[in-house]
């Protein structure tokens, strides 16, 4: 996904710096693999990539107080000591090579370890830094995540004991991307208003969602079969991706695929397809849905993932970033968001500014005669309604703005002020088109529209014999919409033909 001239995903609402720097302090993972790097020293063993050699992981078990006894330790221990020389909280020293100089060529070679330089941020650093060695942390849990499990490996070896790469069906890149879509599509059910927000996500709608092709009505067997796969898939890397505390992850449950001999069917819970739901999905109750996994972002996965996008160089907009902008970068990107997202933009952004420069600032950013300009006014008109008496004397001075007069009439007329000018006809035709544009561009064509356009257009007799020689660029668009959108049949036809003439009267 490219960035775009407007945002191509909603803003995200993240914790601060603070917060999230003792979240990744507290995920396990991350946790021990600091906990390494502190017990690091002198008699610390590496192998010829770093890692820990197997008669070191039952004594770094044991540093991280896990069960010497569990076979799964020396594993978790392993997995630690490669996230903290990943992320630079381990410095090694590798064995020398064979013939290096005073080396013996049968002698067992070892490198050694030290606490790297970086183990100093996660108590001395800011959070940002702490959350610099996090997303590090994070890029090696990913690419471990998108290799193939030990079983699928051991099956793929050949008689000469290597892997055979044909017969295991893996694709480094393939699988990268595959990991990365699933969690960009968690992301926006999250962060898209009326998505999951708080709520976990189930994994058949998180496989399907990658599988099933957006044209297809009843998936096939086939695409289901695949869905299956995708499940599995998904289960197993989010029990490697929880620990980091991306996740919250409610696995997949055993005797449920026990019972269907290792292949959970998705069709019993929502693929995001079907017949009995309102939004088309079956329809299951929150316990079988949940039997087949449920994942959830967390505060700190909102960050990662946004991170990796910016990465990419998606745009992942969140709220607060446009506090130290000017007015005009603020109405152009919340002419995006939603209402509630525009809201809380704004707040953010009048907070800490003087009332009068504010107000005149977001003033002269609404102004414009360009395709966008009618939602920078509808937003400009929603960042002034909490606006106290300080910011009068900028609206008044707008009165006889053609663009912004009616906007300043609603505002001063809200307040009870008295002594408002009436408009002029020109300006209140120029206004109705306005809003409907303006509504038109933030929701499309919604249920209340057909209302409003009524309620614009019922006090003004012989309304469309005059408004079409507004000169307003989206005349004809809202004369057009009308006329399909107008509950009154009569008006809708008189609002067609006054579209015609707006577009007869343009120059060609």
């Amino acid at each position: 996904m490219s960035a775009d001239s407007h945002p191509t995903l909603p803003p995200v609402r993240l914790h601060s710096d603070a917060e999230l720097a003792r979240d990744a302090l507290g995920a396990p993972l991350f946790a021990r693999a600091v906990r390494l790097a502190r017990w690091a020293g002198p008699d610390t063993r590496v192998g010829v990539g770093g890692e820990l050699v197997t008669a070191q992981l039952p004594e770094a078990a044991a540093v991280l107080g896990l069960d010497t006894d569990d076979a799964d330790s020396p594993g978790y221990a392993s997995q630690a000591w490669r996230v903290a020389v990943d992320t630079g909280l381990v410095d090694v020293t590798e064995p020398e090579e064979d013939g290096a100089d005073g080396a013996e060529g049968d002698e067992e070679r070892f490198g050694t370890a030290a606490p790297g330089e970086d183990l100093a941020l996660v108590t001395g650093g800011a959070p940002g830094d702490v959350l610099d060695l996090w997303l590090a942390a994070l890029d090696t849990v990913l690419a471990d995540a998108a290799v193939p499990d030990l079983d699928d490996l051991v099956d793929a070896l050949d008689a000469g004991g290597e892997i055979d790469f044909d017969r295991l069906d893996w694709n480094p890149g393939r699988e990268a991307d595959f990991l990365d879509g699933v969690l960009a599509n968690l992301y926006l059910l999250t962060v898209t208003e009326g998505g999951a927000a708080d709520e976990p996500v189930p994994l058949p709608v998180l496989a399907a969602s990658m599988v099933v092709p957006d044209d297809m009505g009843e998936p096939t067997d086939a695409v289901l079969e695949q869905v299956s796969d995708a499940m599995m898939r998904l289960d197993d890397q989010f029990r490697q991706l929880e620990p980091i505390g991306l996740v919250e992850f409610r696995p997949v449950d055993e005797e449920l695929m026990a019972e269907a001999d290792g292949t959970p069917e998705p069709e019993h819970a929502s693929t995001g397809r079907g017949e009995d739901g309102e939004d088309g999905r079956p329809v299951a109750d929150d316990e079988d849905v949940s039997r087949y996994g449920m994942v959830r972002l967390t505060p700190l996965g909102l960050y990662g993932i946004r991170a990796r996008m910016l990465e990419a160089g998606v745009d992942a907009p969140a709220v607060g970033e446009l506090a130290e902008k000017g007015a005009d970068a603020l109405l152009d990107a919340v002419s995006f968001y939603s209402e509630n997202a525009a809201q809380a933009e704004i707040e953010q952004w009048l907070a800490g500014r003087e009332q009068p420069a504010a107000a005149a600032e977001l003033l002269a950013a609404a102004r414009g005669d360009d395709e966008g300009g009618p939602l920078r006014r509808l937003r400009c008109q929603q960042a002034l309604a909490p606006a106290g008496p300080e910011a009068e004397p900028a609206v008044r001075s707008v009165l006889d703005d053609p663009e912004l007069g009616g906007l300043a009439r609603v505002w001063l007329a809200e307040r009870g002020v008295s002594d408002v000018p009436a408009p002029d006809p020109e300006m209140v035709f120029w206004l109705t088109v306005d809003t409907i544009a303006a509504q038109l561009a933030a929701d499309g064509e919604t249920e209340e529209l057909p209302l409003l356009m009524e309620t614009l257009t019922a006090h003004h007799a012989g309304f469309f014999e005059q408004v079409w020689r507004v000169e307003h660029p989206a005349t004809a668009y809202v004369l057009e919409a009308m006329g399909r959108l107008h509950p009154d049949r009569k008006a809708a036809k008189e609002a067609r033909k006054a579209a015609f003439k707006a577009r007869s009267r343009r120059p060609a």
